[in-house]
């Protein structure tokens, strides 16, 4: 058994997923919590699965990160939006010489954690899973579940497969979660947005459901043209993403159980959306090598209108 120490931060339908699992299968793992933190320090945590349902009658919950202990691996589950808050969080949380796991969507997020934490390793993770928060401390995990890890590297070289990324995945595997590593994070950054960008960005557009997205000849097509220009993207960034892969990614969604996707639910709650780090990075990089996105520039825009009203109501509400 690992003697690894795990911090969440963002105990929401993924960070308190795997978080779970680890716990689950007797690891130390430390929870930081905003509005659940009451109910959970007194509850513990509800893991419904289509692997098996299980509860965490106790859990060590935080509601604030100076009181968790420093820990091997920090494992980062919050919304990109709440990364200004992680040159607080880290650098007295993180162990030198251990681990910052970034379970984040979009692009570039690594970039910002190599900016706070200098003596560390970072490693990106990408999270295929269909998972909501259903109540307080109430995960329901609906389909799904495996993470593909890289390691980065400055310019996000290649870094093969290291040391550190074995060990995180040993941990992850004892714990029934499907790990695969990946050699070339970059790559597999912009492969997670084939999904990501036509997914997330018509479900808040078009108010739909990813099964609903998929059952009406246009608006798969739009899709699949979407997918498409992310592979231009990622060809204009020196990766290559082949037509099989987005012909796989098509499939697995029509597999996929009826789906509400993370921004759609963030738009219907009223919360921020990930616009920047899932739309706006993509296209900057893009553009610094000349290469145009339309369709993904179009979807942009609109969702940072929507955004916008919403962060006009958060301040208007204050």
């Amino acid at each position: 058994m690992s003697n690894r120490s795990y911090a969440i931060l963002g105990t929401g339908a993924l960070g308190g997923f795997y978080g779970a699992k680890l716990q689950k299968a007797g690891l130390d793992v430390h929870f930081l919590l905003k509005s659940d933190y009451e109910y959970v320090s007194k509850s513990g945590l509800i893991i419904e699965s289509k692997d098996g349902d299980f509860t965490l009658a106790q859990v060590n919950a935080y509601n604030e990160v100076e009181k968790m202990p420093q820990c091997d691996v920090v494992v980062i589950a919050l919304k990109t939006t709440q990364n200004h808050l992680l040159p607080q969080m880290l650098p007295p949380l993180v162990r030198d010489d251990g681990v910052v796991l970034v379970l984040q969507n979009g692009l570039a997020v690594e970039e910002e954690v190599a900016k706070i934490v200098g003596n560390v390793n970072i490693i990106g993770g990408l999270c295929f899973l269909c998972s909501n928060k259903v109540g307080a401390g109430h995960i329901r995990h609906l389909d799904y579940g495996q993470i593909t890890v890289g390691g980065y590297a400055s310019g996000y070289d290649p870094t093969g497969i290291t040391d550190k990324m074995r060990q995180i995945a040993d941990d992850l595997k004892s714990a029934g979660i499907s790990i695969e590593l990946a050699e070339d994070l970059l790559q597999w950054r912009w492969k997670k947005l084939v999904w990501n960008i036509p997914y997330n960005g018509l479900s808040v557009i078009l108010n739909a459901r990813t099964d609903e997205l998929m059952s009406y000849v246009h608006t798969r097509k739009l899709v699949e043209q979407l997918m498409y220009e992310v592979a231009a993207g990622s060809k204009s960034c020196g990766r290559i993403i082949p037509d099989s892969f987005i012909q796989t990614m098509l499939d697995y969604t029509v597999k996929m159980k009826p789906y509400r996707t993370s921004m759609k639910i963030d738009y219907d709650e009223r919360r921020p959306l990930e616009v920047e780090a899932i739309f706006g990075n993509p296209l900057r990089k893009a553009q610094a090598a000349d290469v145009n996105l339309p369709q993904i520039s179009c979807i942009y825009q609109q969702l940072k209108f929507l955004d916008e009203k919403i962060r006009v109501g958060d301040r208007e509400n204050a």
